[in-house]
């Protein structure tokens, strides 16, 4: 069964101030834009998704709840999973293969560095680190979730470019 992974980073955040913890980092206006223009650009290309799973940092659920709004994605199903905030690949690879086998299409919300190496571990492709908001399209063929450790998926692209 063919399968979508779309992998998103958060938006530009703020620099922090001092004192400040990471988790709660904002968005910066530019950065709100950002999340809105990736919302448009995934709903362009795929119309819907099946499911979003998001770290419960700030600047992750703002960046999810503004795609969501666009994709037209029910707010109150967005999983926020805090083992996500700043998970290494092998954490978010966990996350994907205990999917429920309905789901089709996930959008995944994260932090770098770790959602880049999980690109590349799906794919087998040495893409660059995710710019902000940047999304990478993966197909992939699995008949269920946990088939992902034994599977390559094949990237289709990100948001910045079609391979």
């Amino acid at each position: 069964m063919q399968r979508k992974i779309l992998i998103c980073r958060h938006a530009e955040t703020e620099e922090p101030y001092p004192l400040q913890p990471d988790f709660e980092r904002e968005l910066t206006l530019h950065g709100s834009q950002q999340a809105r223009d990736t919302g448009a650009w995934l709903r362009e290309k795929f119309g819907k998704v099946d499911k979003i799973v998001a770290s419960p940092a700030k600047r992750v659920s703002h960046t999810a709840r503004i795609i969501a709004s666009r994709l037209y994605f029910d707010l109150e199903k967005i999983s926020y999973v805090p083992d996500l905030y700043n998970a290494k690949e092998h954490e978010l690879l966990k996350c994907l293969s205990e999917l429920p086998e309905d789901v089709k299409s996930i959008l995944l919300i994260g932090h770098n560095p770790g959602i880049t190496k999980l690109v590349r571990e799906i794919t087998h492709k040495m893409i660059g680190y995710l710019e902000p908001a940047e999304v990478a399209s993966i197909d992939i063929s699995l008949e269920t979730w946990d088939q992902l450790y034994f599977s390559k998926g094949n990237l289709i692209g990100t948001t910045n470019q079609e391979v």
